[in-house]
């Protein structure tokens, strides 16, 4: 008799107040799992806080939509997953996965060019 080992979904740590659960059920989809690794390693080194730290950021404060420090988990992300091109990081932000990764809740819409 052989064992039966199947799981219908496997639950991560959360992020905020939103779970973290990876499903077969055809839902979102991301073929970059490898991102919850990096967020655990980020999480318990604090590598990529402590790059970002050696940026300083001569911006305007009213202008900023993004800290250095996401900035920066954004491109160690997608260069650690593959994507070493910037202009991948379009379409990679609406990847609820890449999200979660930088340590936001919830994707950002895609803005289609004009």
């Amino acid at each position: 008799m052989t064992a039966q080992c199947i799981e219908s979904s496997f639950q991560f740590q959360p992020l905020g107040n939103r779970d973290v659960v990876a499903r077969f059920d055809g839902g979102d989809i991301t073929s970059d799992a490898g991102g919850l690794l990096l967020r655990k390693v980020e999480q318990r080194t604090g590598i990529v806080r402590q790059f970002a730290a050696c940026f300083q950021d001569r911006r305007k404060p009213e202008l900023i939509e993004h800290t250095v420090k996401e900035l920066v988990a954004q491109r160690v992300y997608g260069l650690a997953l593959g994507y070493e091109d910037l202009n991948d990081h379009d379409q990679l932000r609406a990847d609820p996965l890449l999200a979660n990764g930088g340590g936001q809740e919830r994707p950002q819409r895609r803005v289609p060019p004009a």
